[in-house]
């Protein structure tokens, strides 16, 4: 079906009723037209919204969803803990099993309405550290998950290279992330050729891992190897990682960055959860996207993202599934916003004047996503890609809703099961709520998951 009619859409930021988009062959919108009558071949939809991208992913950590919920040996289980955990799990994974759980999380990520995954991608070697054959192997089943679920992808090959800001060797685990500057250039071209074997839509950047796992000549050669590509980084995460950066350096992650690295829109900060009110600021007045993940960053404890501070200084933010232990995009939004209201013990924390909290978290989440996966995309637009989701009625919920008010209700009193139909640049992959490819996705990933088996 090329041609959607709305009842209602989100257009280039504002409402409007009987909307009728026409989708070009190569995947991007092609005509916007409000108040037009509906063709007879057109899909016909209620609400019609840009769709957003899942701006940061470990796709490998679904598999983890339910073990990481025991306390263990030590009573102070922390991200430090789960961690360990984590690099266990880990070295069971092979490629047959990465291509299977990436494609499962993008088949999520779908049908919860996001259209890309911006796949922070760090699983490049085998169980003992070595390369394969082809050194981007595990990039090459991230892409041929892509190709299997339609949706959109930005590849971030990792750049990993120590155990910590004194160069420490990597331990067992972090042997598969390992790579030095002039081998990481030659993985990035592997990758790059296995995401040029995806639609137009699909690109790459780079991601240097975090200040702990670069020394500034990584950080540098990384950012060499992106030009103008999107660039993300996991910032100031935990408080163990500033104070462990502050040991080091003398100054806090945010004031090491921003003092030795061209901060700019280009750049996402994943987490930044703990950062101080003139740090907050300063990093907001570059322009760089805030990648927040507040399902994963209340999992793990990583604190709360001064959400307030940021918008009130013009920052930009998307949102993130992490370690997709759950994948839902209302529920990132939704919990983005409570968290800042048990902070603050206020409501509508993140409304402004004329737009409601819903209105807000969406907008932001679609601007700010699209930003951080170099993605033209972002908006019901001509000249866009077709990155668009449309909602059923919302049941009796929905009823006498209009606008602002039923971004509101979707987020605050339904969930994802709302999505209907999602497209990525023009791939029609969601219908009546299910993708098109679910049962053979299914059945491959509920495979892999009863090899591995219920321990870590």
């Amino acid at each position: 079906m090329r041609t959607i009619w709305a009842r209602r859409a989100l257009v280039m930021n504002s409402w409007a009723e009987a909307v009728r988009i026409d989708l070009g062959e190569d995947g991007r919108i092609g005509a916007v037209i409000a108040g037009a009558d509906c063709p007879p071949d057109a899909k016909r939809v209620e609400t019609l919204l840009p769709a957003p991208a899942n701006l940061h992913s470990h796709a490998f950590q679904r598999a983890m969803a339910g073990l990481s919920e025991r306390r263990g040996a030590d009573p102070q289980d922390s991200f430090w803990t789960w961690r360990q955990l984590m690099y266990r799990f880990l070295d069971r994974l092979m490629p047959d099993d990465i291509q299977a759980i990436a494609a499962f999380v993008q088949m999520e990520m779908l049908e919860a309405g996001y259209a890309t995954n911006v796949e922070f991608h760090y699983l490049h070697h085998a169980p003992d550290g070595r390369p394969y054959a082809d050194l981007a192997e595990m990039a090459g089943r991230i892409t041929a998950a892509a190709a299997q679920t339609g949706i959109g992808l930005t590849l971030l090959p990792v750049l990993y290279s120590y155990g910590g800001l004194d160069r420490r060797a990597l331990v067992k685990g972090q042997d598969r992330f390992g790579n030095e500057p002039d081998r990481f250039a030659r993985l990035v071209e592997g990758a790059r050729a296995h995401v040029a074997t995806l639609g137009a839509d699909s690109g790459l950047g780079i991601a240097p891992h975090s200040l702990r796992a670069v020394d500034a000549a990584g950080l540098q050669a990384a950012i060499s190897l992106a030009g103008s590509a999107p660039i993300h980084i996991h910032l100031a995460e935990q408080l163990a990682e500033v104070d462990e950066v502050k040991a080091a350096t003398g100054r806090r992650p945010v004031e090491w960055l921003l003092e030795n690295a061209p901060v700019d829109a280009r750049w996402c900060l994943i987490h930044a959860t703990q950062m101080l009110p003139a740090e907050t600021e300063a990093l907001a007045a570059t322009g760089a996207v805030a990648g927040l993940c507040p399902i994963t960053e209340s999992s793990l404890g990583d604190g709360i993202f001064d959400g307030v501070r940021w918008r009130a200084a013009g920052g930009a933010f998307g949102i993130g599934s992490d370690s997709n232990i759950r994948i839902s995009l209302t529920e990132e939004l939704r919990t983005l916003e409570y968290s800042q209201r048990l902070r603050d013990r206020r409501r509508a924390v993140l409304a402004d004047a004329d737009r409601s909290t819903g209105r807000v978290l969406f907008q932001g989440a679609v601007e700010g996503g699209a930003l951080a996966a170099g993605r033209a995309s972002g908006a019901i637009a001509t000249g866009l890609w077709a990155d668009l989701l449309a909602l059923d009625d919302l049941g009796p919920d929905g009823r006498g809703k209009a606008e602002d008010s039923l971004l509101d209700t979707w987020i605050f009193a339904r969930d994802d099961r709302s999505v209907r139909d999602v497209w990525s640049a023009g791939r029609h992959v969601v219908q009546d709520g299910r993708h098109n490819q679910r049962d053979a996705i299914v059945t491959a990933y509920a495979r892999v998951m009863e090899r591995l088996g219920h321990e870590v």
